[in-house]
């Protein structure tokens, strides 16, 4: 697998589907109560890196000394992601190994941060940066996950599929790059974005 390919595993278009999919099946299993914190556990991680990066396109902040600019979207969605789906999938094993998923969930996010830093596209406090916030999100709803519902595999399958597909077309339609770009602009008065170093 190429660099480029490896990298699309934290791209908002893959990883908004795969949390979609993380919802459907909660609701799925009519645990309302964990649907509910998961959704706000990935809308806060999303909104700590929308946030940051809205606010260096629009006013440059950052912290120069360590060469950051904003949170890693790629890093942080991959390892909010990905520890959460792996650990579900594995619910229905020994104790064991959903935790052993949720390890190997923490670890593809890890492995993504150094790619990000080895190609460019994110400096190491960045990309570090970003692997915290998935990862504080992700281990915050492995402990609720812990006492969450199963639904039927059937009903449960066939609502996180669906609910993919959906989110996958929808972001198909999404430009939340240009987005980012005008709400930056629109709250900052400036007339042009500042220019990322590295980005991704």
């Amino acid at each position: 697998m190429s660099s480029t390919a490896f990298l699309h595993l934290g791209n908002l278009v893959l990883t908004l589907p795969l949390a979609s999919a993380i919802v459907a099946w909660l609701l799925a299993a009519r645990d309302w109560r964990a649907a509910g914190y998961w959704v706000l556990l990935f809308a806060g991680a999303l909104a700590i890196v929308g946030a940051s990066k809205v606010a260096f396109l629009g006013w440059g902040t950052g912290i120069p000394a360590l060469r950051f600019q904003a949170f890693s979207g790629h890093a942080a969605g991959a390892t909010t992601v990905f520890p959460v789906l792996l650990y579900l999938l594995l619910q229905r094993c020994p104790p064991p190994l959903p935790l052993a998923g949720a390890a190997a969930g923490l670890a593809l996010g890890a492995v993504l941060a150094v790619v990000l830093v080895v190609t460019g596209e994110h400096t190491a406090a960045e990309a570090w940066a970003g692997w915290l916030v998935g990862a504080t999100a992700s281990g915050a709803m492995i402990r609720i996950a812990g006492r969450a519902r199963q639904p039927a595999l059937p009903i449960g399958l066939a609502a996180s599929l669906a609910a993919f597909i959906a989110t996958a077309w929808a972001m198909q339609q999404a430009q939340v790059g240009y987005w980012m770009i005008k709400v930056a602009l629109a709250l900052s008065g400036n007339r042009a974005p500042f220019r990322w170093d590295s980005c991704g």
